[in-house]
Parts: C-alpha cells; structure tokens; sequence
C-alpha cells in the first residue's frame, strides 16, 4: 500500500480508503463489517469513511462497533453532515446547530472521543456561509475533529470558503470529497484547478461508477446479485448500464489492463491515481474479496502511451 498526504497537510492517509456509502447496513452485516475493517487493516488501509446519512446513522454505528477495537492512532476516520436526518427543520444543513448537533451525534453513534475529518456533505444555499465556517473553525480548535472539508462544492463555493477563513484566521477546509472517475471527469475543469491553488486535497467517490468501471456489465448485462440488479441501490447506475457504447469502450480496456496484470476495475481506479491532485480513492467493497483486489491498484504507474489510449476512449470534458 502507498501512502499520500491530504493536500499540504501532514495528514498521511492509503492510497485506497474504504468507504460505508451503500454497503454497511445495506449489503454489510455487523460480522461482515467487521471481516472486512480487520481486511483493511491488514492491506495496509487506514483511512475509512462514513456518513451521518448513510443508512440514517446505522452504518456510523456499526463502525461504532468495530473500530474502537483498534489503535486510535493508527486510522484516520472520515464522517460528515449537512443531510436531513429527522423530519425536524433544525435537524439538516449547516446551520451552527445542526452542524454541532450532528457531530456529537455521530460521535456518540461511533463510540469516539474526535472525528480526524469531517465533511461539509453538501453546499447550504440556506446558511450564511460565514456561520458555517466559524462553526468548522470552532469544532477544530475544540478537538472534536482535527481536520474538515467538503464534498460536491462548486469551484466558487470552495474558492469563496478559502477565502473568508484567511481573512478571519479560521482553520480551513482540507479535502474535497467529490465524483470523479474515467466517465465523470468534470472535475477537471474547474474544481481541480481550484483545489490545487488552495493546497486542497481530493478523497474521490465512485472512482468505479458503482461497478459500471469493473467490465462485469459487458453487453448490457446485468450479473444476478450485483449492484446494478438492486434497484434500491443502483439508481446512478441506470444510464451507464443502457448505454451500450460506454460498455463496449469499457471493455476496450480490458488490453490494457492485461498488459499490468490489472482488472479492467483495478485499471480504472489505477487510472485515477495517476492524477497527483488525488489523496486517495473511496473504495465501497461489500467483500473481502472485492476490497483484496481494489489494493492492487495502489502503487501502479502506467506508461504514457497507455494513459493516451486511455484518454482516447475516454476523452477530458472540452
């Protein structure tokens, strides 16, 4: 496993993080939890990341379960707010209530002392940003997390944030957690730039496009048991999965792939790696299995004339 800073921060985190978004509460039990958390571990992973919304607080609490059986100081864990979790006004965005109402719900959901770094889940058109910021500001110089950021923020929004916390000296965000991999590559044109400028750094989601990147939905096809057969967590996936040109390029990488001793899923998370504004990549494993073969793509440098059959197939937004 490699190892990569969060930005111009000292945090050091795996290449490959594992994610609860869709899989613990949802595909993942507490025993399979906790076999694949003791996997992690084991490969080298130690970064792993939650939700307050995520399964509307149980997967934060099956987390809850398993990682205070670990050394403290050897994972960094990720939560976030901003998601309704009631059907109370006062309980969703990022007002100064909602957002210390929801850390020490998730701490207490979690079985933890601090979070190492939680997000901003989403932008609040309804919140002055400043009240959102001075709240960040505050839960870091109190110690309930140590570092914060934000997820699916606009070029400006993040730019505008940076900004305000200089002016006032407050900590500023660190990370940004969006959508990016070899079908969504908007982040590109301005996020990234932006980002670099502020030294952000960038733990990116879906880097397999909820398994459209793996190649297991050649032709259309859709595997029984798969993700793209569960209607209640596969609605990302639907356009992908019509889409027979996308398919058919998809398994146009397969040649590449072999020339690295890769899948065409371990190529495509490879791929995003090679993007040095990247701390790390989001990996929603279900098994052991599939989280075994997800680290192979740590460490993989691929050669320039591959990186541009790549881009052919699968072209930078204009």
């Amino acid at each position: 496993m490699k190892y990569r800073r969060i930005g111009t921060t000292g945090l050091k985190v795996s290449e490959i993080a594992y994610g609860s978004w869709l899989t613990f509460a949802n595909q993942v039990e507490l025993d399979r939890a906790k076999a694949l958390i003791q996997k992690a571990f084991e490969l080298g992973i130690n970064h792993f990341d939650t939700a307050d919304v995520y399964a509307n607080g149980e997967a934060e609490a099956l987390l809850g379960q398993i990682l205070p059986g670990y050394d403290r100081a050897t994972y960094v864990l990720a939560t976030k707010c901003f998601g309704s979790m009631s059907d109370h006004e006062s309980n969703k965005g990022l007002s100064r209530k909602h957002i210390i109402d929801s850390i020490h719900k998730s701490l207490e959901r979690l079985n933890l002392d601090y979070i190492d770094l939680l997000y901003c889940h989403r932008f609040d058109e309804e919140t002055p940003l400043e009240e959102t910021l001075l709240a960040m500001n505050d839960l870091v110089t109190r110690g309930l997390t140590t570092y914060w950021g934000v997820s699916e923020w606009s070029a400006a929004q993040i730019d505008e944030a940076v900004t305000v916390c200089e002016k006032h000296g407050w900590a500023k965000p660190v990370v940004n957690q969006p959508l990016y991999n070899l079908i969504s590559r908007d982040l590109e044109k301005e996020v990234i730039p932006i980002l670099d400028k502020h030294g952000m750094g960038i733990a990116n989601f879906c880097p397999l496009a909820q398994g459209v990147l793996t190649g297991k939905y050649s032709g259309g096809k859709i595997p029984e048991g798969s993700r793209g057969s569960n209607n209640a967590i596969n609605t990302f996936m639907n356009n992908e999965l019509g889409n027979i040109d996308l398919l058919d390029r998809i398994d146009s990488l397969e040649g590449i792939a072999k020339k690295y001793d890769l899948t065409i899923a371990q190529l495509s998370i490879a791929w995003v790696l090679q993007n040095k504004s990247i701390s790390c990549v989001l990996s929603g494993a279900s098994s052991v299995e599939q989280l075994e073969s997800n680290v192979k793509a740590s460490g993989v440098d691929l050669k320039a004339e591959d990186m541009a059959a790549i881009e052919e197939l699968f072209p930078a937004p204009k």
